[in-house]
């Protein structure tokens, strides 16, 4: 556990009480996860949501890693003799690894460098003669004659002074205050510069709105920095970081210089300018650059992580019979019927781009199967193609009399990576490659979750510079968002794959399919509490996983619902309490109402538990996410080409990113609502607007259909806010009503020329002039 001092510090970062983050590490560091954690010990850690967990998460690593670090650093310099109460002072007290680092870098092992070379030669005492700066009689000169040595390589006294200011340059950029001071400058003063490159100058490319950028490194944006970066590893950009060094420099001469007239002066300067240029400015600048690109990778991670997050909770259609419909034209579309299980049952090939025979064949082929099986929904892919598979489908369907089922588009990004998987070769092993897409097509209908976990988060689309931040980062932080994801709607424990399990809490994979294995092998389960019998589940692992894992046909109906198998006792204390059973408590308004939660609060189950059992009891097995709505296209808009500038059309937002969102509207070309055109307002974070699966109404405002490119606005079709008349005073009133005769009134020309001298406020339109500057080249990227 850490100290106090330490958990002060997480306290004031996270705006929690230190209680509250003692007792959450408690739990951490226990083994509990932070699902469990969130949901099940609110009474502990004081109702701590994920995020704050998470983020408590993090801190607890950060800090305990830098203790052990520390502990090295102090055993390395004692080791060498050099620790004195003043540096283990400073060191004990540092909290921030990077002033940690620098307090260490005198005493690290250094490579062979030119201040080693000089004090092999003997220069060393010359050099402190320098920096001490004493007012003695023997000059300069005539002192580093003596230290000429020919055997040493040493044959004038410019060679002499020359080693000498190499030594008194490693020491200064040596000095942790000296490196602090250079970096908190470039971090506050530093403007980051981006140009053309000798490939890329007077190339029109993707990164042309970089070609003359320069921003403050403060006011960096992230998707700003990541393109620049890409650009750099392209070839096609030069970035740089600029900075006043003339008046570094001057400050750092203030420092190291007592008399700048005297016979040291020079000999400093030089040795401050070397030490600057050569041996700090290049180190410092890529630390800063490294600190503001894990800010931007952090942030690009936050929202790659906050658009999948929107895209897994997507409102399933539920337990329904469906076709999946996976769009080709060469190779014809696949047809796959699953049933309300998500089980295969059936599927064909219908070729859409043939005449004659083969198109009557594809019309009588979806007839039967839409005569045979109960079909509530058709699922569209959404990749090349599509529209002609939904203007087929919508054709065979005026044909079929009654109830009708609905057509959906369906984002079929992965569906190809799941179709060549080990797990889909595992499900389907007799299935060809592209039924098994249609298949995927059809389930990710049915319920998204329990669908998108089978393949890699980074193939669903929703990214926003995926490739260029940090891999290992984001592939945990997915994880996390997907762990949340699963934990927050449940798993049916009967019914759920392998990829589906793993999320659940505390169940690792080996784990998830030793219950699969048990699941069969028993023809289901029946109780909760069978999962004990399972390899790979102890009395630790049963606790964090049996709360989210249900049972719908369970002996015990508590076992379907979201109460922890530790508050069945006090469930059973309430119906006892209301003599009546525990099944007839269930789902009873009236009953329930007559529960007294105080009544049953015990050391282990506080309110806070207390009144979630409360809300499940009312709504047992509720599933969190939102009701199904299918999304509309605009009939007859097949492709870009059909667009028109002022079309209203109706789309699915696909992915959210820091600059606008990007809209589906079913023409095979996502189109860009820019942040600008989200509402009638300053917008700085699209997703405060929008999320990802949302439907929204959007007007086409340009459309370039070479490029293909197409740029929506949602405010175009809001009412714009009435701005609200100033009341004007009775004073003023009576003024304008009754001017005196002796004062002439200003002419109106003259008024109108006042009013264009007057001082406008325009912050919003400098925002937004900003924000428009990068619009063509970030359509482009994502295009």
């Amino acid at each position: 556990m850490l100290g106090d001092t330490l958990l002060e510090i997480i306290s004031k970062q996270l705006n929690i009480s230190i209680d509250q983050i003692r007792k959450a590490i408690e739990l951490l560091n226990s083994g509990s996860t932070i699902p469990f954690i969130a949901r099940y010990r609110k009474d502990v850690t004081g109702h701590l949501d994920e995020v704050q967990l998470e983020n408590i998460a993090e801190a607890n690593l950060y800090f305990t890693a830098m203790v052990q670090r520390k502990q090295s650093i102090l055993d390395t310099i004692e080791k060498q003799g050099r620790l004195t109460d003043e540096l283990r002072d400073a060191i004990e007290k540092c909290t921030d690894k990077t002033e940690l680092e620098d307090l260490y870098l005198p005493y690290k092992k250094q490579r062979r460098t030119k201040a080693t070379i000089a004090r092999e030669q003997g220069l060393e005492p010359l050099a402190e003669f320098v920096w001490l700066q004493e007012n003695v009689e023997q000059s300069l000169e005539e002192l580093s004659a003596t230290f000429i040595n020919a055997e040493k390589g040493i044959t004038t006294k410019e060679e002499a002074l020359e080693g000498a200011r190499h030594i008194l340059a490693e020491r200064i950029s040596l000095d942790a205050d000296i490196r602090s001071y250079i970096r908190k400058r470039m971090q506050e003063e530093g403007k980051l510069t981006a140009n053309s490159t000798k490939i890329s100058d007077g190339e029109k490319t993707k990164y042309s709105a970089y070609y003359d950028f320069s921003e403050p490194v403060l006011k960096v944006m992230s998707h700003r920095l990541l393109a620049i970066l890409r650009g750099v590893k392209e070839g096609l950009l030069r970035m740089d970081l600029v900075v006043d060094e003339e008046d570094i420099i001057k400050t750092l001469c203030e420092k190291v210089i007592q008399e700048p007239t005297s016979q040291y002066g020079n000999e400093l300067k030089s040795s401050v300018d070397d030490a600057y240029k050569r041996l700090m400015r290049p180190s410092i600048e890529n630390e800063v650059i490294g600190i503001i690109r894990k800010s931007s990778n952090d942030h690009a991670i936050h929202v790659f992580r906050e658009n999948a997050f929107n895209l897994l909770l997507a409102p399933p259609a539920g337990p329904i019979d469906v076709i999946g419909i996976d769009p080709g034209q060469k190779t014809g579309c696949k047809l796959a019927v699953i049933d309300s299980m998500g089980d295969f049952k059936k599927s064909t090939a219908v070729y859409l781009h043939a005449s004659g025979e083969k198109k009557e064949e594809a019309h009588t082929a979806l007839i039967e199967i839409l005569n045979e099986f109960n079909i509530k929904a058709i699922a569209i892919g959404n990749g090349t193609g599509s529209r002609d598979a939904s203007a087929f489908v919508t054709d065979v369907l005026k044909s079929v009399e009654g109830e009708k089922p609905i057509t959906v588009l369906v984002n079929e990004a992965g569906a190809s990576i799941y179709s060549a998987s080990k797990i889909a070769r595992e499900e389907f092993p007799d299935l060809d490659i592209t039924i098994r897409g249609a298949v995927s097509i059809a389930r990710r209908l049915q319920d998204p979750l329990a669908e998108l976990v089978k393949i890699d988060p980074k193939s669903i689309g929703v990214g926003q510079y995926q490739h260029d931040v940090n891999q290992k980062d984001l592939r945990e932080g997915l994880h996390r968002t997907i762990e949340s994801c699963v934990n927050r709607v449940g798993v049916d424990l009967n019914t759920a794959s392998v990829p589906l399990l793993r999320y659940v809490s505390g169940i690792q994979y080996g784990t998830a399919q030793n219950i699969v294995g048990q699941r069969t092998e028993r023809k289901g389960f029946t109780n909760r509490e069978q999962l004990l019998e399972i390899d790979g589940i102890g009395p630790k692992v049963y606790e964090q996983c049996a709360g989210f894992l249900r049972i719908p046909q369970s002996e015990n109906v508590l076992d379907s619902t979201a109460i922890h198998p530790e508050a069945y006792p006090v469930i059973e204390e309430m119906a006892k309490k209301l003599t009546v059973s525990t099944k007839e408590l269930i789902g009873s308004n009236d009953l329930i109402k007559q529960i007294e939660l105080d009544e049953f609060v015990t050391d282990t189950i506080g309110k806070l538990t207390l009144t979630d059992i409360r809300d499940e009891l009312l709504k047992p097995g509720r599933d969190p996410r939102e009701h199904f709505e299918a999304p509309e296209f605009l009939e007859g808009v097949e492709d870009v080409k059909d667009l028109e500038v002022g079309m209203e059309i109706k789309g699915v937002i696909s992915n959210v990113t820091d600059f606008g969102a990007f809209v589906d509207i079913g023409v095979h070309q996502d189109g860009l609502v820019h942040l600008s055109q989200l509402a009638h307002k300053f917008v700085r974070d699209p997703r405060e607007i929008v999320r990802v699966g949302q439907i929204v109404k959007v007007k086409v405002i340009e459309v370039d259909k070479k490029m293909p490119r197409i740029s929506l606005s949602m405010k175009s079709l809001q009412p714009k806010p009435q701005v609200k008349a100033t009341p004007k005073s009775k004073k003023t009133e009576k003024k304008i009503d009754r001017p005196q005769k002796n004062k002439k009134r200003p002419k109106k020309k003259q008024a109108q020329s006042a009013n264009q001298n007057k001082p406008t406020k325009t912050p919003l339109n400098t925002q937004l002039a900003d924000q428009l500057a990068g619009l063509k080249s970030e359509l482009g990227k994502n295009s």
